[in-house]
């Protein structure tokens, strides 16, 4: 037997057996006829609004599931449908994380276990093996791991990997230089300079070294000239808003570095010359825009002109720093090849302690976290193709451009263009509007956008409760997200 049990009948027959398997398909089936009762109930009560909004919504979703159900193939099984409402928890459980955090301080007996239930990076791990746990004992504990083991795990390691390579002492010595030699050619402020650097060309650079590291090198040049200070918290969620929307755009001027654009290259024919003319220099524009607005924003918040500490005590040979690019190039022409690059990452650890008076202590934990992050996402993903693949399938190129914007922030967005390469029929329209909404979006939750949870392990201490809010988050991403959407609208 095999994981295709988990979507075929013999699942339901087993499964509706229980009271919740029956419930379950009885209200997905039932969800139209559910808003229209609401809907007539509510002309004896006129003042409650919100109950014909909620009876609007539910009759809208439950044409829908309806429409859905009538095609057999989109008919969701017990377990697909049970895996849409852990996701959904899943996904309220990251906006609640500071909440988790406070909890911690008023129950101090079992602050361990709430400090790991505040970490966003532990969420889509922690309720990944719910849903694991919930199919072993649905259909059996053999057809949980051969489900886990279906599911592809190459883009967690790597960014895990790239993360750590690219936050090493010599690889951010090179990138202070080149900022601090940047910054002397601009007759300005060097420390609104350097966060205007770091907030445009860094996330620019993510098209040749990859989002996951521009995302990690441009958090750490960040921290000390922004996050580091004390700062409004408006004022600080509006630069994260920024960098992840930039690092998000960024990507698109290649091929190969932005997720979601590396999900559909291949079977749609993208080369690095139809990014660039395509998407490339709308990001761009985008990006400038974005970065130039919160810097002036912000100018008067960044304190005096002081250069940036190249720590001269600790000068760090030339050809160490470029070990460490040849590390760290090698580890992005294999991204797609977890033996590989995983190996050069095990000759990386073994470089960095023969020279250890060269480095920082690696930031191991931070890019584990990360990566268990991402992999509970794959997990979780994997069986929310019912509900996604025929929304994509059914809108029209320009409300598909808005609905990947909007799905973005409650689902990966590499998942989301992964699901639009599988629909056959979609026009070169389609195509372009889907790719861009899902980058447009990228930053408007922690879960958009693959590098976002380095961000976020990074810079989070940063925040008050030692935590980044969701909502705070997606309030300070919105005006950014709303200048790439013009951008990718001209």
């Amino acid at each position: 037997m095999t994981i295709d049990v988990i979507k075929k009948q013999q699942v339901h027959q087993h499964y509706l057996m229980s009271a919740p398997g029956f419930i379950a398909l009885f209200l997905v089936k039932n969800l139209h006829a559910l808003g229209l009762t609401i809907l007539r109930c509510t002309p004896l009560a006129p003042r409650f609004k919100v109950c014909i909004n909620i009876g609007h919504l539910i009759e809208i979703t439950g044409k829908a599931v309806s429409k859905l159900c009538r095609k057999e193939i989109f008919l969701p099984s017990p377990i697909e449908f049970t895996a849409a409402l852990i996701f959904f928890f899943a996904v309220v459980h990251t906006f609640s994380t500071k909440y988790f955090e406070r909890l911690a301080h008023h129950h101090p007996d079992h602050a361990g276990l709430l400090h790991l239930l505040g970490e966003v990076e532990v969420v889509f791990g922690f309720w990944s093996f719910i849903l694991l746990g919930f199919i072993a004992v649905s259909v059996g504990h053999v057809q949980a791991i051969e489900y886990l083991e279906s599911r592809h795990f190459t883009e967690p390691l790597f960014v895990f990997v790239v993360m750590v390579v690219s936050a090493s002492k010599p690889i951010l010595s090179v990138i202070n230089r080149l900022m601090t030699a940047l910054t002397i050619q601009i007759p300005l402020n060097r420390n609104t300079v350097s966060t205007w650097l770091g907030l445009a060309l860094l996330p620019i650079l993510g098209s040749l070294i990859t989002e996951p590291a521009a995302m990690t090198l441009s958090a750490l040049s960040l921290s000390p000239l922004v996050f580091e200070k004390k700062l409004p918290e408006m004022f600080k969620y509006g630069v994260l808003g920024v960098l992840f929307v930039n690092v998000s755009i960024g990507g698109t001027l290649t091929s190969f570095a932005a997720p979601p654009v590396l999900m559909v290259a291949n079977v749609w024919n993208w080369n690095t010359a139809f990014m660039a003319s395509n998407f490339g220099w709308r990001a761009v524009i985008a990006v400038l825009i974005n970065a130039t607005v919160v810097t002036w924003v912000l100018r008067n918040h960044l304190g005096k002109d002081t250069e940036i500490e190249l720590d001269r005590q600790d000068k760090i040979p030339v050809a160490v720093c470029l070990i460490h690019l040849l590390f760290l190039s090698g580890i992005v022409v294999f991204a797609h090849h977890i033996v590989v690059f995983f190996g050069i990452f095990m000759l990386f650890l073994g470089f960095t302690q023969a020279y250890s008076h060269f480095q920082n202590p690696l930031i191991l934990k931070e890019g584990l976290l990360v990566g268990f992050f991402l992999a509970g996402l794959v997990v979780l993903g994997g069986l929310q193709h019912w509900w996604l693949q025929p929304i994509l399938a059914d809108l029209k190129p320009t409300n598909l451009f808005f609905g990947a914007a909007a799905l973005t922030a409650l689902t990966d967005n590499a998942a989301l263009t992964y699901l639009g390469s599988l629909v056959t029929g979609l026009s070169d329209q389609s195509k372009y509007m889907l790719v861009a909404g899902a980058v447009s979006g990228g930053g408007l939750t922690v879960i958009a956008n693959a590098p976002n949870p380095a961000g976020v392990s990074l810079l989070k201490d940063c925040f008050k409760d030692g935590s980044i809010g969701a909502g705070a988050l997606f309030l300070g991403s919105l005006f950014p997200t709303l200048i790439a959407v013009l951008a990718f609208l001209i």
